[in-house]
């Protein structure tokens, strides 16, 4: 029922859009004049700014194709699937209230029968420059999970945000965040979520986040940017699945919605165990810490982040986790990505004709360690995954990219069939965002 209704409305909307292609400058009302602007979707607001709302989205197609590692057998398999279909509906009422809806209709991170509710949220800014934001929401960890998925620059982010995967994903639940800027060079943010796990006495899972941002130059172009982050959530009374697992880099191994590898998708596992009972796990933290440089086309970035999962059961045994990436890109027709306090933005083109080409190599390393079993308690599970993409923004509303990923791993248990210890895909995207 949900997903008929957005159909109706997303058709509503697009007709609104195309029809308002045929109206141009202000339309003046007997209050304040409203302006309507059609570039990159459907934007209405007052001129005195205290009401507005924008309709967007993005649609995100992705097609892959991996073999060894990547597969049970070790032979090639692909995927075909949207990554994203979201429907964005955001604006301002009454000059302070903000409100943000995004709802995904690729499935891909819901289930096989429903559609997902990225955010819903409500933010109040009369406190300028400080933020209270509530609702559903992600909580604010790290540089890439920042940056829109529309314009991070790899297709998928980071293979080290799968050792804290719950850090930066609502999992469903609610939460509040009060987030701010100090002066021009700072940012922070501290936020409390209640996650849709429950412990036996069906109290949900709470989870703290602090994230803290230093950016003396933040122009696109000219940015040096430091930030760390922090996350800890507390699992007593609660059983869990303690795995950490990753499909390095190759979404298509295994998707929720769209066709993937299906039961041939291989994902390793660094750490951990399912179904681990109540009592059995407490504290779980997770640090980070962020840093980027850029000058004009340039950039460079990379993040560190090391997890603790500790046991609550001398039966069991602590979980550690860490991993980083590094990644450089280079914009070769000379732009330069946008930047605003605490995250990276798109990359406009200035040639309209030939667009923005951008080439990129990002190295993610990955380590998990604990009792699973076929290792020691001392054995450390590794993965290394090499990204090498080319980019294409045709305009600023087409991105089209491809990826080669190489990935290699030491001490996995869930080593394929073949025994390969080592792997290769290509990923290839159509992206529109408006």
């Amino acid at each position: 029922m949900i997903r008929k209704h957005f159909a109706g409305f997303a058709a509503s909307a697009l007709a609104l859009a195309v029809s308002a292609q045929a109206f141009a400058g202000t339309v003046t009302t007997d209050g304040a004049d409203i302006v309507i602007k059609t570039k990159g979707g459907l934007e209405v607001g007052t001129t005195d700014k205290q009401f507005a709302f924008k309709v967007g989205g993005r649609l995100q197609a992705d097609y892959s194709t991996f073999d060894g590692f990547y597969t049970v057998n070790g032979d090639k398999a692909d995927a075909a699937y949207f990554r994203r279909a979201f429907l964005e509906i955001g604006g301002v009422a009454f000059t302070h209230w903000k409100y943000q809806f995004n709802y995904d209709f690729s499935h891909n991170a819901g289930s096989a029968d429903d559609g997902y509710w990225d955010e819903a949220s409500i933010q109040y800014s009369g406190f300028n420059p400080i933020n209270i934001k509530m609702g559903r929401f992600d909580p604010d960890f790290g540089l890439e999970k920042a940056t829109s998925s529309k314009w991070v620059t790899a297709q998928e982010r980071t293979a080290a945000y799968d050792l804290v995967d719950w850090t930066n994903a609502h999992q469903n639940g609610l939460g509040i965040q009060v987030n701010g800027t100090f002066g021009p060079t700072l940012y922070g943010s501290a936020g409390l979520h209640a996650k849709d796990q429950n412990d036996e006495d069906g109290n949900s899972v709470k989870q703290m986040n602090l994230r803290g941002v230093f950016a003396p130059l933040n122009t696109a172009g000219n940015v040096l940017h430091l930030g760390v982050n922090y996350a800890k959530r507390n699992l007593d009374d609660t059983a869990l699945d303690t795995r950490i697992r990753s499909r390095l880099g190759m979404r298509g191994v295994s998707t929720a919605g769209g066709n993937d590898a299906g039961t041939n998708g291989n994902r390793l596992v660094l750490a951990g165990a399912n179904n681990q009972p109540v009592g059995s796990y407490d504290d779980d933290t997770a640090w980070g810490l962020e840093a980027a440089w850029a000058m004009g086309p340039l950039s460079i970035q990379g993040e560190y982040i090391k997890r603790d999962l500790d046991a609550a059961d001398a039966a069991y045994q602590d979980i550690e986790a860490k991993g980083y990436y590094g990644q450089i890109a280079y914009t070769i027709t000379g732009e330069a990505r946008d930047y605003k306090l605490g995250r990276f933005d798109s990359i406009k083109p200035s040639n309209k004709q030939i667009g923005a080409w951008e080439v990129f190599y990002r190295y993610d390393y990955l380590e998990g360690e604990h009792d699973v079993v076929g290792l020691t308690p001392t054995s450390a599970v590794e993965a290394k995954v090499h990204n090498i993409g080319l980019n294409w923004y045709a305009n600023e509303n087409v991105k089209l990219s491809g990826v080669y990923v190489k990935t290699a791993v030491d001490n996995a248990v869930n080593s394929n069939a073949a025994g390969d210890d080592d792997g290769d895909g290509l990923v290839f995207r159509a992206q529109y965002a408006f």
